[in-house]
Order: structure tokens, then C-alpha cells, then sequence
């Protein structure tokens, strides 16, 4: 789902209140069951918004090695 800023503003302003309920932009109600999950959905609403979600991101590493293995 794509979020929006206004997602996030009305997840803070349920935040602030004390509410568990949230509903969003596209008519789908949420609730949440404490408010570290409440913070969590943020955290990820807030990357996904900023471009900074790693959803699909895959990295890569090599191997360094000091005896030439």
C-alpha cells in the first residue's frame, strides 16, 4: 500500500491523543493493539514517503580475504 503524508499526519495526531484507531486515506480502518506497533507503522510509513523503503532492496557483499583465497 502507498502511504501518504496524510496518513502520517493522522497516525501522529491518533498518537498524540492516545487513540488505537486510525482510519486511512483510502477508507481503511486500522487498529492498533499498543502504542509500539502504532510507532513501528510509522517508522515505515515515514521511509516509504521519504523514497527510503527497503521492500525488494537486495544488497551484495564479497568476500575479503588476506592470504589470496
Amino acid at each position: 500500500m502507498a502511504y501518504t503524508q496524510t496518513d502520517i499526519d493522522n497516525l501522529k495526531r491518533a498518537i498524540a491523543r492516545g487513540a488505537r484507531r486510525l482510519k486511512l486515506g483510502n477508507g481503511e480502518e486500522v487498529e492498533y493493539f499498543s502504542l509500539a506497533e502504532m510507532r513501528t507503522a510509522l517508522r515505515e510509513m515515514e521511509a516509504e514517503v521519504a523514497g527510503n523503503a527497503q521492500a525488494g532492496a537486495f544488497t551484495v557483499s564479497y568476500p575479503r580475504t588476506s592470504r589470496g583465497l
